[in-house]
């Protein structure tokens, strides 16, 4: 038996499907640099009691319901590779394989697979900060996992490099480049809904998984220079904020509206301003 995987023994890969829940044949698979990977799958186990008993009559498989969170600084090679498609315009589902090994990857031993098929993003969070590089946290739903002890038959595995730090980032408000901002991030969260049906084959993991109603939604830390914000929301004013994702990727979020601002002031610290925002719209390119 081998000994317990680390975390340097440790990969994550995915491919588009073309077929929702169909693993491609002699698939490529590109890499997700995680931080941390979290792939989980809840049984919704259906209890059954009855009287003339304390304890349960039954235990029933209920829904299957795999998930995926993993953290990634964005790969300066391919910063929106996986994240674009986090976009609902572009509908489109993943095969994601974590894989557990021994030895070299190119001649791994010992495999654990878990493959999730019929992925989508429920939730996508990117983030900066002053001394940090740019970061994403994706939260998944999958409509099944395989476990396996293998690679996938006649697949290739591909691995982007690099990161990108903080000063190879900006933010825009409209055409005019912010250089008061300390921390930003920004959330879209696709609210999917699992929807099974009532069927004797496969009757206990879901045949779709629709998007419903989306909130684009975010934070700005800036240093507390001006009042600009603070008139913004009294005024409601409308305003666009384009996030730089490195290269020449970005996220443009249009029609923002600032939901709160606030300056926080204490004893021995510089005054900032945090402002959170929501949005109408957003492209990823």
């Amino acid at each position: 038996m081998p000994a317990t995987y680390g975390a340097h023994e440790t990969r994550i890969y995915y491919v588009v499907e073309e077929t929702y829940g169909q693993t491609p044949t002699n698939p490529t698979m590109l890499g997700i640099p995680a931080e941390t990977v979290e792939p989980t799958v809840d049984h919704s186990n259906i209890k059954v009691r009855g009287v003339g008993s304390i304890d349960l009559q039954a235990i029933k498989k209920g829904l299957r319901t795999p998930s995926l969170k993993v953290s990634y600084p964005l790969p300066s090679e391919a910063p929106i590779a996986f994240l674009q498609w986090a976009k609902v315009e572009l509908d489109k589902s993943l095969s994601i394989q974590t894989l557990y090994y021994k030895g070299a990857f190119a001649s791994a031993t010992d495999i654990t697979s878990l493959l999730y098929k019929g992925c989508k993003f429920h939730k996508l969070t990117v983030e900066c900060s002053i001394e940090d590089v740019v970061k994403a946290t994706a939260e998944l739903i999958g409509q099944d996992l395989t476990v396996g002890t293998s690679k996938i038959e006649g697949a290739t595995y591909a691995d982007y490099a690099g990161a990108v730090p903080f000063y190879e980032s900006y933010v825009k408000k409209e055409t005019s480049l912010l250089d008061r901002v300390t921390d930003w991030k920004f959330t879209v969260e696709n609210n999917l809904k699992a929807v099974p049906v009532i069927r004797q084959t496969n009757g206990n993991i879901i045949k779709y998984l629709p998007h419903r109603h989306r909130n684009l939604t975010g934070e700005l830390t800036l240093e507390f220079e001006t009042k600009e914000e603070f008139e913004d929301i009294i005024n409601d004013a409308e305003f666009s904020l384009e996030f730089g994702l490195g290269g020449t990727n970005k996220a443009v979020f249009s029609n923002c509206k600032w939901e709160k601002v606030a300056s926080p002031t204490r004893i021995e610290e510089l005054v900032s301003c945090k402002a959170s925002f929501t949005a109408k719209t957003v492209s990823i390119t």
